[in-house]
């Protein structure tokens, strides 16, 4: 019987070995773990609130859920712009309001024809919103205090906010956290907020 010679090709099977189903169940391991961390990372720096009437639209409609993150403000101060979620004057009982963040600690603010006045100047602020009807009790001139901060809803003709005399400049100590993102709602699905 005559060999063949030169090359021939063998297909090897492929078999399962020990290592390639450790390796396998290692890999699965520490995706679960992985996402076993984030989760409760999330969740246990965040705290979910649903968005209570129309004071934040278009940002933010009612009955959309938001994350806060209540650890943020621990490192850094509110800043201009920043959507916080805050009990009004500490009050336990009440919901959560969200806000936008106008004036900081130790600014002038003053509601004008409408518009917002930051130490005398005129804030510099996206067109979408309205011009408001009621300047509250931000029609005189509002020193803030070394901790408090003069919030506005972005539906400003429909937002109890600081110019209400029940609410007025936030303290520091009332903010529990800032609105991370958005999930739900009918409009909106998911999303990081501006």
């Amino acid at each position: 019987m005559a060999r063949h010679k030169g090359l021939t090709f063998y297909e090897k099977k492929k078999r399962i070995s020990k290592e390639m189903v450790r390796e396998i169940f290692s890999t699965l391991f520490y995706c679960f773990a992985a996402i076993l961390v984030a989760f409760v990372a999330v969740f246990s720096v965040g705290m979910k609130v649903s968005v209570i009437g129309v004071s934040m639209e278009p940002t933010l409609y009612f009955g959309q859920e938001v994350l806060i993150n209540r650890f943020i403000y621990k490192i850094v101060s509110p800043k201009r712009g920043d959507v916080i979620a805050f009990l009004p004057n500490g009050n336990t009982n009440s919901h959560y309001y969200l806000k936008r963040v106008i004036a900081l600690p130790g600014e002038r603010v003053q509601i004008t024809g409408g518009n917002v006045y930051i130490n005398g100047e005129l804030l510099a602020e996206d067109e979408s919103y309205d011009i408001m009807a009621d300047p509250g009790i931000a029609e005189t001139e509002i020193l803030l205090a070394g901790d408090e901060y003069f919030v506005l809803g972005d539906n400003r003709n429909a937002s109890e906010d600081s110019r209400s005399g029940n609410i007025g400049p936030v303290k520091r100590e009332t903010i529990t956290g800032e609105v991370w993102f958005y999930m739900g709602g009918e409009r909106t699905h998911m999303g990081l907020v501006k």
